[in-house]
């Protein structure tokens, strides 16, 4: 069975930087692609970014330029460096497996890491 674990996640200012980190479990993400997604409040969930097998990156219009998405597939761990956070990057961060057109592969999701930001 196939788990994810988000954490990261805390209230900052505007224009501040965090790192969140995601760890799988019960599935190598050596040869998957894997992604980040986040859903504000009182929003349907969006599609952050994703990172392909090869290490090429996707992103979200609206964090292109502040979001950087890595992986460490020794570690079978996800990562996402947000810089110049804005208010509206507030929301649940979860993680999962897919690419970007394929989208969230597992229909059942982490508890997520919430990310507050104050104007």
């Amino acid at each position: 069975q196939v788990h994810m674990m988000e954490s990261g996640g805390t209230a900052v200012q505007a224009g501040e930087s965090l790192n969140l980190s995601c760890t799988f479990t019960g599935l190598d993400m050596t040869l998957e692609p894997v992604g980040w997604y986040r859903q504000a409040p009182g929003k349907a969930r969006e599609t952050v970014a994703t990172i392909s097998i090869i290490h090429w990156a996707s992103y979200a219009g609206a964090v292109k330029g502040r979001f950087t998405i890595s992986r460490d597939n020794g570690a079978n761990t996800l990562n996402l460096r947000m810089e110049n956070l804005r208010p509206e990057d507030t929301g649940v961060y979860y993680c999962n497996f897919g690419g970007w057109y394929e989208g969230p592969r597992f229909p059942t999701w982490g508890p997520g890491t919430q990310v507050s930001v104050l104007p």
